[in-house]
């Protein structure tokens, strides 16, 4: 299976690292992305939720054979964006502590915006269930991989015109939210879960950590990817 690994806010290809060299060691072929306007010396300038769906766009296209995106935090809502334009193409979606972005919807307009970029938040800027496990060790790391991320990503609109994306199966590693909570909001009609309700097969899968399980528990994150995209 050719696996796209798209990372989350602040983050590049490089911080999916040991996760990649485990899916590759199952027999995976795998595309970890860094994403427009985050690479050394990238204008953010313009840099949008749409450059970073075209840009994984553009790898699917490129691809032969079948396709999983595995989105993280933010890069959810870029996964299902290419979800929606290539629903024939992609087999499957694994949201990794993160879930559909409905038409309309933002990441997110509240983070502290700097120019035309999102700085990394100070670590107590994030709650408490995202920082378990974050050791003052790991979150040293994420501070040394982190980039700026490009402010357009999170207020740019989503943009969504194919109904075909509910019946691409998908996978949730929750780590954050325990699988019951998380049954309960699909099911009494929360926004923040709308699009994942509508999908026709979805599967949910426990990794508790905290927002990042790429750095604090990447050997589980790899096993739960290799099992979500396993028919």
């Amino acid at each position: 299976m050719n696996i796209i690994l798209i990372p989350g806010f602040w983050l590049t290809g490089g911080s999916w690292a040991p996760v990649t060299q485990a899916l590759e060691a199952a027999g995976h072929t795998v595309h970890p992305l860094t994403l427009p306007g985050k690479g050394p010396g990238e204008d953010q300038a313009g840099v949008g939720l749409r450059t970073h769906i075209e840009a994984v766009i553009a790898l699917v296209d490129s691809i032969d054979g079948d396709v999983a995106v595995v989105g993280h935090s933010g890069g959810g809502a870029v996964a299902y964006g290419v979800v929606d334009a290539r629903p024939d193409r992609v087999a499957r979606v694994v949201y990794v502590d993160s879930g559909p972005l409905a038409d309309g919807g933002v990441i997110n307009d509240e983070l502290e915006v700097s120019g035309a970029t999102l700085p990394l938040p100070v670590r107590s800027g994030f709650g408490e269930p995202e920082l378990v496990d974050m050791t003052e060790e790991v979150w040293k790391r994420l501070e040394a991989i982190a980039v700026p991320e490009p402010a357009g990503v999170a207020t740019e609109k989503q943009q969504l015109s194919d109904e075909r994306r509910y019946d691409v199966p998908a996978v949730v590693i929750t780590s954050t939210m325990p699988e019951p909570l998380l049954r309960q909001f699909m099911e009494g009609g929360h926004p923040y879960v709308a699009e994942l309700a509508r999908a026709r097969a979805v599967r949910i899968v426990e990794l508790p950590t905290g927002h990042w399980p790429q750095l604090t528990k990447p050997a589980e994150l790899a096993a739960a990817v290799v099992d979500a995209v396993t028919d």
